[in-house]
């Protein structure tokens, strides 16, 4: 099962984190904006309460936690329980599939993007966001992992772990974007978002199914 106990028990504290963390969570939705494909009919996995989907015009979204999804319902989504290793979604019948720092909790990264594979029609995307095991802030969230009520079951992953398991699973002609150049406290409006990744801590991976 993932990893999501923390997540329905500790509902408020993880709504309050998009208020008291807004430059932070801001800068991490423009990065992922910038590889969303223009137009298409897509699913995020691990929607929790919706607070990426819905500013992205997702309508779907995929998430175990009950009590994280009903949240994302009442944000105008369709949630389906399911997880990310066994999708209730039907072969090719997707343009693209988001994953927001979810990698980190599901119990098999490899069967997890198979199945985004598997959904996903000729030519569409996986665009995956997390935290960069070997950026700053990846190595303070590993430092005081014991201390987080969310990430103390996580398993964090670079950059490099991520495309080459993306690799394995059928993806290729890969695009980078990062943000969050400094510690998360002293980041402010405007963040900037680069290509390519090994600078910023919130990476963004776009794969495309070939």
């Amino acid at each position: 099962m993932p990893r999501i106990r923390p997540f329905p028990e500790n509902f408020e504290q993880y709504e309050a984190w998009f208020t008291e963390d807004h430059w932070v969570y801001e800068a991490g939705l423009r990065a992922v904006e910038s590889l969303m494909p223009e137009r298409g009919h897509g699913v995020e996995i691990g929607v929790g309460t919706g607070r990426f989907a819905e500013p992205l015009g997702i309508k779907l979204g995929v998430e175990p936690a009950s009590r994280m999804r009903e949240i994302a319902q009442q944000r105008g989504m369709q949630g389906l329980d399911g997880v990310a290793e066994d999708l209730p979604l039907g072969d090719s019948e997707l343009d693209f599939v988001l994953m927001v720092t979810t990698v980190c909790f599901v119990d098999d990264p490899e069967k997890s993007f198979r199945e985004a594979y598997r959904v996903l029609s000729e030519g569409g995307y996986l665009i995956v966001g997390l935290v960069d095991r070997n950026s700053p802030v990846g190595q303070t969230y590993l430092k005081y992992q014991d201390k987080n009520v969310f990430y103390k079951d996580a398993t964090f992953f670079s950059v490099d772990e991520v495309v080459e398991v993306m690799g394995q699973s059928g993806f290729g002609d890969f695009a980078f974007r990062q943000t969050i150049f400094q510690g998360l406290s002293d980041t402010g409006e405007g963040e900037p978002i680069k290509p390519g990744y090994g600078d910023g801590s919130f990476v963004v991976i776009r794969g495309r199914k070939e």
